[in-house]
């Protein structure tokens, strides 16, 4: 337990570098600029990601938190999924730019749904306790 907080630290840097590289990308993607076709730009978010999940993973074994004894971290996995979709649509399989927005938004909203979740520890994300 004692690199439990550095580890959380990694984890939080992590997720906020993640949505940073992705609301980036998502811009770009709608914009349809040249700048996310640079390798540096497809590859850093897929290192930044890979360190995020290894993180989280890392957490959830030191803490012995399975989703299926937390349902908020069930929650939090389910949305991890829809995230993921929702950003595959924002920044490559998206049609139209309009799609690729809608799409960004909702996977934008699905993140801060996760942060919610991991911090009220609740389902209900946000809306927990009030």
């Amino acid at each position: 337990m004692e690199y439990y907080l550095p580890i959380k630290h990694l984890h939080i840097t992590a997720a906020t570098l993640s949505i940073l590289f992705f609301v980036l990308r998502a811009w770009w993607s709608v914009r349809q600029a040249p700048l996310l076709q640079r390798r540096w730009v497809r590859v850093v978010p897929h290192l930044v990601d890979t360190a995020l999940l290894a993180l989280g993973v890392t957490l959830m074994v030191m803490l012995s938190l399975w989703p299926h004894q937390h349902p908020w971290l069930a929650a939090k996995l389910l949305a991890l999924l829809a995230y993921i979709g929702l950003g595959t649509v924002a920044i490559k399989r998206g049609r139209t730019p309009v799609v690729r927005g809608v799409a960004a938004l909702a996977a934008v909203a699905t993140f801060l749904y996760m942060l919610g979740a991991a911090i009220r520890h609740s389902p209900l994300s946000w809306l927990a306790g009030l």
